[in-house]
């Protein structure tokens, strides 16, 4: 059965390991070869759409890249027959959605059509597992790994934190989410944590929360789609900025994590996003190296990584 990826618990805890060694392989197999890979975007993309279509062509493939606009999801046709018709060329769909269950929509009726081309979740209002993925590979590189390690999310509970939660669990890490009141995770998305493993822990504090932790994460404050909100959401975010006095609270080890893009001076200050403990640069970097593993593992599920690989990897 076609493999595809809505959400992080779609990976197994050795599953999701495995796409971090596959992304880690210096000789990925052209599981891409001879296909192409159509790649929707209904929100702009920087980091997004440059890792997915280097993913790609880094496995033999060729990227086609269509705004919005050009597909017209359940305006010039259904979500379900774009992604039939899609399905028709390429061997791979990934979809940037303003809502999940278009995506959902999508996998239904690639599944009921019998199409081999697995379905990619790219950034939906509920989910991000691309970058996710991203996140731990870049903590596993600069500490050595994820087991007991503890992440501090500081921020609206957002499709990235919901998706950083998913990963923690499957991955062995301790996830605290620090937010102001009606921006925290919700009691289903804890309940979701809990089954894959691991509970996130809430705090109303970002300094509370930032105590001791391996690696402090933010993200902006107003997001896609939530441009309307922003000064609504400054003034109940003040006092969630990541600057130098909450990192000081942190390991001395620690790193500083932010998905991009960033507004400094408002939910990171440019000391701290631009200093010596950012590892936000690596972070975007390896959202190429993270989208290849995953290609390769939903197109060679069946297949494990080749020894001499594995061991380059690290496992």
């Amino acid at each position: 059965m076609t493999r595809h990826l809505l959400s992080i618990s779609d990976l197994s805890a050795a599953e999701f390991t495995e796409v971090l060694d596959r992304s880690e392989d210096p000789a990925p197999q052209p599981v891409l070869s001879g296909k192409g890979v159509a790649l929707v975007f209904e929100h702009p993309s920087s980091r997004t759409r440059n890792a997915a279509e280097m993913a790609v062509v880094q496995l033999g493939g060729h990227p086609l890249s269509m705004a919005g606009a050009e597909i017209g999801l359940d305006q010039r046709e259904t979500a379900e027959d774009v992604a039939r018709v899609l399905a028709g060329y390429h061997g791979l769909i990934g979809a940037r959605v303003a809502r999940h269950t278009m995506l959902e929509r999508m996998r239904v009726a690639l599944d009921a059509h019998g199409t081999a081309a697995p379905l990619v979740n790219l950034l939906s209002d509920r989910e991000h597992p691309t970058q996710a993925l991203a996140d731990v590979l870049t903590i596993r590189q600069l500490l050595g790994g994820t087991e007991g390690r503890v992440v501090t999310f500081v921020g609206d509970a957002n499709n990235v934190c919901r998706s950083l939660a998913g990963a923690a669990a499957l991955s062995g890490m301790q996830l605290r989410v620090a937010s102001p009141p009606g921006y925290e995770l919700q009691r289903d998305d804890l309940a979701w944590a809990e089954a894959l493993g691991a509970e996130p822990a809430l705090f109303s504090s970002p300094l509370e929360a930032a105590r001791g932790c391996d690696a402090v994460y933010t993200d902006v404050w107003a997001g896609m789609g939530q441009q309307d909100e922003a000064w609504a959401r400054r003034r109940a975010f003040a006092g969630y900025t990541v600057d130098e006095r909450l990192l000081a609270e942190a390991a001395p080890h620690a790193v500083v994590l932010h998905c991009l893009p960033a507004h400094r001076g408002e939910e990171i200050t440019a000391g701290v996003i631009d200093g010596p403990r950012s590892a936000v640069w690596k972070q975007a970097e390896n959202r190429l190296h993270a989208m290849r593993g995953l290609f390769s593992f939903l197109l060679g599920a069946a297949d494990p990584l080749p020894a001499a690989s594995a061991a380059a990897a690290g496992t």
